[in-house]
């Protein structure tokens, strides 16, 4: 391609734990080996939202954020098991410490996948190939759980063929080196690139475009005129270029929003109740804004009706920056009473985006917002001290409070 350098030479591993939660179950319970281990919220509460699948339960079709109830549909058998979140945090943590023995340059992309540049390590190791091996024997024997690696010559090409060749081969590992790219890759659906979603697919779809080669070949002015910068990056992806390194601490350096969402236990059909979790899912927000010393100007507010069929989401700019808890919850409040057509809902997520550091205030005649600020610090620091439950808003007492039930929880699933 004109203007782009094709010559990247690097070998990136991108290593997917399979069914991660499902293979901890599996490997720290032998009683599960070779059942279809479906890992779900609590039945009980009607938040049963498939996380992960074993490789028994997936031959029956079961896909993650299937409802609990099409899960016993598909499958009868299936052993449903509670999510142990604080679990799988420390068994990920001991699968990176197994990838830094391999290279510093480790990227944790997500709680199960790695990405490890070894590029240059060949005298360690033998090559990418024999490195991937080895890593995946050794989060096997020391872990339990079973992996499948991706190389490429950059993290782009890593990913997808992780995604599409490493984990259906019998070997668990694929490499595409750029030779194959209009071999292998441009074959594939435009949904496997990367970066492409179903809305996104649509759109592409509308223009004829079906595989990554279509895309590739698709008139980079006309996607940057539809697209805009966007446009470009999807051209350069879909021709296996990305230029991105392997980042050591990427999530501390990089982070561009904190946020959390919630699938409610039922339908909550009255206003005041869905404030009442807007109110606390602002003060986890807000709170974990403070403890990295960071703020932000924009709020956005998404709202998922019964069923988990329609909603609306939507983003708030202000005027200034803040990590105040009142501040975020009357913007969020102004998008729900906007929004909202009065169907029942049954999930709600809020983010504070475009951060930036929380060392500078925007004074306000009307509100002491130092003074709040200085408050919300005090708090936070008896939380840490004594436990989320030591203070709490007397909403959180009523019927539709959840955080008192979130309290032991680790990424709202049971620790």
């Amino acid at each position: 391609m004109k203007g782009y350098d094709l010559t990247d030479k690097r070998q990136i591993l991108l290593v997917d734990m399979n069914s991660f939660y499902a293979s901890v179950e599996q490997a720290q319970n032998p009683e599960l080996r070779g059942k279809p281990v479906v890992i779900c919220g609590d039945p009980e509460r009607r938040s049963g939202i498939v996380l992960a699948a074993s490789r028994e339960a997936k031959k029956f079709g079961i896909k993650t954020v299937d409802p609990l109830w099409m899960v016993q549909q598909k499958c009868p058998q299936a052993v449903i098991v509670r999510p142990r979140m604080e679990t799988y945090v420390e068994v990920s943590l001991r699968i990176m410490e197994i990838a830094q023995r391999f290279t510093p340059q480790v990227e944790v992309f997500s709680i199960d996948e790695i990405f490890l540049d070894v590029t240059g390590t060949e005298k360690l190791w033998g090559g990418p190939w024999e490195a991937a091996r080895q890593f995946r024997r050794l989060v096997q024997e020391e872990t339990g759980v079973v992996c499948s690696a991706g190389i490429g010559y950059n993290k782009l090409v890593a990913k997808v063929c992780c995604d599409t060749k490493a984990k259906k081969s019998p070997e668990g590992i694929w490499e595409w080196k750029p030779q194959d790219i209009a071999r292998e890759m441009h074959q594939l659906p435009v949904r496997e690139l990367f970066g492409v979603g179903s809305r996104m697919e649509r759109h592409f779809h509308s223009r004829g475009i079906v595989t990554i080669g279509d895309l590739a070949a698709y008139p980079l002015h006309l996607l940057k005129k539809r697209f805009g910068i966007m446009g470009e990056v999807y051209h350069l992806s879909a021709n296996g270029i990305d230029y991105s390194p392997v980042t050591p601490n990427t999530f501390r350096q990089d982070m561009k929003s904190v946020g959390h969402m919630m699938t409610l236990p039922r339908d909550y059909e009255q206003p005041e109740e869905v404030e009442v979790v807007l109110l606390e899912l602002c003060e986890d927000v807000c709170r974990r804004l403070r403890r990295m010393g960071r703020n932000g100007r924009t709020v956005h507010m998404h709202c998922g009706y019964t069923g988990l069929i329609g909603g609306f989401s939507k983003q708030v700019s202000l005027p200034f920056s803040t990590n105040i808890t009142r501040e975020v919850y009357e913007t969020a409040c102004k998008i729900f009473r906007e929004k909202w057509n009065g169907t029942a809902v049954r999930s709600v997520g809020l983010s504070v985006e475009n951060l930036s550091d929380d060392h500078e205030q925007q004074l306000d005649l009307f509100h002491d917002r130092e003074r709040e600020r200085r408050l919300a610090y005090t708090i936070d620091s008896i939380k840490d001290r004594f436990g989320n439950t030591a203070l709490m808003r007397a909403t959180s007492l009523t019927r539709a409070g959840q955080a008192f039930e979130r309290a032991g929880k680790i990424g709202g699933h049971y620790r």
